[in-house]
């Protein structure tokens, strides 16, 4: 009987949750990575000094 009981937690709460944490980790890497690029990619543009 706990078998079932331990299986519906983990399909409700527990794999939502870590696939929520792990779309924030990579978005925030993501953009990160895509804010040094662009900022080397464009040394010297007005523009960067605009995006504080």
């Amino acid at each position: 009987m706990i078998g079932p009981i331990i299986i519906i937690v983990v399909l409700l709460v527990l794999i939502p949750v870590s696939v929520c944490i792990t779309g924030g980790i990579v978005a925030a890497g993501l953009g990160w990575a895509l804010k040094d690029n662009g900022e080397a990619t464009h040394e010297g543009s007005e523009l960067i000094e605009l995006n504080t």
